[in-house]
């Protein structure tokens, strides 16, 4: 593993390297785990990154030996690891170091900048302003109280087929064909009150309306899927299309998933907004695996 106090590299032709911020805590350890995972076979870079802040604690020396010890378990499988340690805001920094990378991997916890990261101002500003997708990565109290069951490994993509961005939807498609797993597809539409029962009867106008939408979003949910199931034939696709609260049934489905994937609000009002989508603020509060929150054009 090299070390160096710099920026990353310039992009590769295969779209940069997979940046982990890693601050020699176990939250950050395991993200920088993940992104490996990410990287092997695909030839990209790592580039562990620990941002330095006044009241981190963590020497560099202390934090780059965890990182050369948690690589060193992958043995001759090793991708490329560089570490970089550049002092600053935890989130800014990371934010222009993403600049040139792939993709961007959190611990949902850690020590000095990065603590209770998934729930903090630093992690939710990297989610939200990043230009490249982010990965957080569940601490393990969450991720135990998963429910057993289901397709081992699948992803799941939450799907609205008229604001979900190309991107979105080519990203966790592209990940489930890595994994070689079931790719779950889900779509909610919200039923009107009145259309869920009265003394146990459905009412039958508002019941026929909500039957339609949800034809309509199934219709059009198979629709948007149909050039990216071309595109990935060897993908299995599970299409749910549920009346539901979309973040309600996205937390449901992580917990028998390793990634779920959302996209980030494109209507973003100034370059500091944090707004990126009530759906992808509620997953990163509440799902029980890796979220990935994709940009999208």
């Amino acid at each position: 593993m090299s070390t160096s106090a710099s920026t990353p590299s310039a992009p590769r032709a295969n779209g940069g390297p997979i940046l982990a911020a890693v601050d020699g805590s176990e939250p950050s350890l395991k993200a920088l785990t993940w992104a490996v995972d990410a990287a092997l076979g695909h030839g990209r870079e790592v580039v562990a990154a620990h941002v330095r802040t006044g009241r981190d604690s963590s020497a560099p020396d202390l934090v780059r030996a965890r990182i050369e010890e948690t690589v060193a378990a992958y043995g001759e499988r090793t991708p490329p690891v560089r570490y970089v340690a550049v002092d600053g805001a935890p989130a800014s920094a990371l934010c222009e170091l993403a600049d040139e990378a792939a993709l961007l991997v959190l611990g949902s916890r850690g020590l000095g900048g990065f603590a209770a990261l998934l729930l903090g101002s630093n992690g939710r500003k990297c989610a939200a302003q990043a230009p490249c997708p982010v990965v957080v990565v569940p601490h393990e109290s969450r991720a135990a109280h998963a429910a057993q069951g289901g397709p081992p490994g699948r992803v799941v993509l939450g799907l609205d087929p008229e604001e979900t961005a190309d991107e979105v939807i080519d990203f966790a498609f592209a990940g489930a064909a890595r994994r070689g797993v079931e790719l779950q597809v889900v779509s909610t539409y919200r039923v009107p009150l009145r259309a869920l029962t009265t003394m146990g009867d459905l009412v039958p106008g508002d019941a026929a309306d909500a039957r339609r939408a949800g034809l309509a979003l199934t219709a059009g949910q198979r629709e948007r899927l149909t050039a990216f199931a071309e595109r990935y034939p060897k993908v299995a696709v599970d299409p749910v299309v549920a009346p539901a609260d979309p973040a309600g049934r996205l937390v449901t489905a992580s917990r028998t998933a390793d990634l779920l994937v959302v996209g980030r609000h494109r209507r973003r009002l100034t370059t500091d907004t944090l707004i990126m989508g009530s759906v992808a603020n509620a997953v990163l509060l509440h799902a029980h695996c890796a979220v990935a929150v994709v940009p999208g054009r």
